[in-house]
């Protein structure tokens, strides 16, 4: 059984950092993509980032681009995501999601596999 294991969130003032961790466990199979989504509250969930198995190819959503950098640990089969400059609108919960194959961000949101969420909320 796949599962995605999200850590790291917490609370931080506005330009600090923050590094999430999503676990995967459950299989061997190497050719998937991961990605990080975020739901505010009373906000449709916003896709904010994936990478590709090899690590080659990434994604970064206007939003986050130059601010958050999306890296991956094959050996501990964890995808991170480094949060920089945070501000308030940051706020969410974020859910990190895989996806068989090379996959897009849009193509995830339908995925079945998705961690529990980890919340971040960036104090003004």
């Amino acid at each position: 059984e796949v599962q995605l294991v999200e850590s790291g969130g917490g609370l931080v003032q506005t330009g600090g950092s923050l590094r999430l961790s999503c676990a995967v466990t459950g299989f061997t199979f190497d050719d998937f993509t991961i990605g990080w989504f975020r739901q505010a509250p009373g906000k449709e969930r916003e896709g904010v980032s994936c990478i590709s198995s090899s690590g080659g190819s990434t994604y970064y959503a206007d939003s986050v681009k130059g601010r958050f950098t999306i890296s991956k640990d094959n050996a501990k089969n964890t995808v991170y995501l480094q949060m920089n400059s945070l501000k308030p609108e940051d706020t969410a919960v974020y859910y990190c999601a895989l996806d068989f194959g090379d996959s897009t961000i849009e193509s995830m949101a339908w995925t079945s596999y998705w961690g529990q969420g980890t919340q971040v909320t960036v104090s003004s």
